[in-house]
């Protein structure tokens, strides 16, 4: 035990200025941060909407899970193809400069709130939204409610609601673990040491808006992001019975890693899982592949905006 204490104290020191790092310094450099777009006000709770160009079609984008500072991880997408369209992102609660909310965390509820925050922004229907991962549930239950409010959805490598697992149980205990773990101001630091800012800068992002992630991402995993977390199953769950609307047009752009890449979890190849998503759609459901991985807007902004070009296009 004596050999051990010592390693023992360094350990608590270490993590005792995390956490005295995050609350003050990390927390004091979030603060300073000004919101990229516009603040609006959906009851007691506050929503980021950002926008860019003024074109005649509206695209919005909508970030997947646990995405620290979406208007930034975003934000080359959006100035390639705010050159032809206005380009919005809307960041979820609990999302970049998004508050929190105790709204429980369904489909009903994301769609609710974004057809809200973009009535509150200045923003009308119809729409084109461009979800990445988890929001293309989210969007195949707006286009289902709302058929005249969606002039196409363009998911960018999109969960499939064709197919349903429960929750592992384990995440309800690692969720916690990974909200401690922020706490002690962990985060910042892996997240500065594992970017790679040169290879950032040259896919069109700025170096400000490359700080700023790092910064917030100290800060991402809040219950409100947890919840959305634990639920994604449910709300794929909430969406899959319901039937895609055939005057919607519908891309997914899928990526190669995605396209290519087992999962066990599955017990199908994951071309069988791409086209069950596609035939849950329908008939007039198209998709294009990218090389890239799961985050393929970081490094195909130019790429997918010929390609939704092409999708907006009447042939």
């Amino acid at each position: 035990m004596n050999i051990f204490l010592p390693f023992v104290y360094i350990l608590v020191m270490f993590l005792v200025i995390g956490t005295v790092f995050r609350a003050t310094y990390l927390r004091s450099k979030k603060d300073a941060v000004k919101p990229y777009g516009q603040l609006v006000e959906l009851d007691a709770d506050t929503m980021h909407v950002y926008s860019m160009g003024d074109g005649e079609k509206k695209i919005v984008l909508l970030a997947g899970l646990g995405i620290p500072l979406p208007s930034a991880d975003f934000s080359p997408l959006m100035r390639t193809l705010s050159k032809s369209h206005t380009v919005i992102c809307v960041e979820y609660f609990g999302m970049g400069f998004s508050s929190q909310t105790s709204k429980p965390r369904t489909c009903e509820n994301y769609v609710k709130e974004i057809r809200e925050a973009l009535a509150q922004a200045g923003f009308s229907a119809p729409y084109i939204l461009m979800p990445h991962s988890i929001s293309s549930v989210y969007s195949e239950y707006y286009a289902a409610q709302y058929p005249d409010e969606i002039d196409g959805i363009v998911c960018l490598d999109g969960t499939s609601t064709a197919f349903y697992k429960e929750t592992p149980k384990i995440l309800n205990i690692i969720l916690p673990i990974v909200s401690v773990i922020q706490v002690l101001g962990i985060m910042p630091f892996v997240a500065f040491l594992t970017t790679n800012k040169k290879k950032l800068l040259s896919n069109g992002y700025s170096e400000k808006e490359i700080n700023d992630a790092i910064v917030f991402s100290g800060f991402s995993m809040n219950k409100t992001v947890i919840e959305q977390m634990a639920q994604s199953s449910e709300h794929v769950k909430q969406v899959m019975d319901l039937p895609f609307p055939e005057s919607v047009p519908y891309l997914k752009i899928i990526s190669k890693e995605t396209w290519e890449t087992p999962v066990k979890e599955l017990k199908m190849t994951p071309e069988e899982y791409q086209h069950q998503h596609l035939a849950r759609i329908g008939d007039h459901a198209k998709y294009e592949i990218l090389e890239g991985d799961h985050f393929l807007h970081v490094n195909n902004a130019e790429a997918i905006a010929e390609l939704t070009d092409q999708f907006l296009t009447p042939s």
